[in-house]
């Protein structure tokens, strides 16, 4: 008999605790993390408190997270949220941090779903789908992990380099991504960023485009293929074929650099 009641003790304890797990993968699968990066990004400029959402993103389950980033759209919208609010919230904190730069950017401080991510991973191991930081494109990573495998684009957008912000007085502003209009929206980004950045001097024919062209200069397709991002951006004219140069990257500290209106 005590055996009868021991059986039933411990198969109904297994079942209560069936039922706590699955109460909490129900939960977990309610999140709409995408809008919790929107919002989170949205605190940090408005200056609310952050600690709630960075809360809910490190606690997030890998498997439910993955599963919601399902597509190209879904992914860049949600890490280019991420990329810009961590950016802002870190160095409003600690500007400090921007002096040491390649630190700042390779340090691991940004907690996703257990994993500790740093800028470099999100924006070259995600985002630009497994590329070696100092290659300018062309080099890919031999072993990613299997959690950037898991999360990173299917194939990179040229056009993220225009989303990104990173802090610094010559990145592009920041906007708040959403996937049912992240193409339209990126599309905007680059004609704005553009328009703002480059110089074409008619008289020399040469323009002057942005550093991180350069930098990156095989995620454009090469200077052939900056050229007709140029002529489709109206920089340039479509009969003309001038030389790039590079401006310089003015690395000084300027945040808060959101997208108005007056600005795209």
């Amino acid at each position: 008999m005590r055996k009868l009641i021991l059986f039933f003790l411990l198969t109904g304890f297994a079942s209560s605790n069936v039922c706590a797990t699955n109460r909490h993968v129900t939960s977990a699968k309610s999140i709409d993390y995408i809008k919790i990066s929107q919002d989170f990004l949205y605190a940090a400029k408005t200056g609310d408190t952050t600690s709630g959402y960075i809360d809910t993103l490190s606690k997030a389950n890998e498997g439910v997270l993955a599963n919601e980033l399902n597509t190209d759209h879904k992914r860049l919208a949600f890490w280019l949220n991420i990329y810009n609010g961590f950016t802002q919230v870190i160095l409003k904190k600690d500007p400090d941090q921007y002096k040491t730069r390649n630190s700042f950017f390779s340090s691991r401080q940004i907690d996703i779903a257990g994993q500790q991510l740093s800028l470099d991973d999100i924006e070259h191991g995600i985002l630009r789908h497994s590329k070696i930081k100092w290659s300018e494109g062309y080099l890919e990573k031999l072993f990613p992990s299997a959690f950037e495998k898991k999360f990173r684009v299917e194939k990179l957008d040229y056009r993220i380099h225009f989303a990104l912000n990173c802090g610094a007085k010559s990145c592009p502003p920041i906007a708040f991504y959403e996937p049912a209009s992240i193409d339209k929206q990126l599309t905007v980004a680059v004609k704005t960023y553009l328009k703002g950045e480059c110089e074409y001097d008619v008289a020399k024919n040469v323009v002057d485009v942005p550093a991180l062209m350069g930098w990156f200069r095989h995620d454009f397709g090469g200077k052939e293929n900056m050229l007709k991002i140029l002529k489709q951006n109206k920089i340039i004219p479509q009969d003309s074929k001038p030389t790039i140069h590079f401006k310089k990257y003015d690395w000084s500290l300027y945040l808060s650099n959101y997208k108005s209106e007056n600005n795209g």
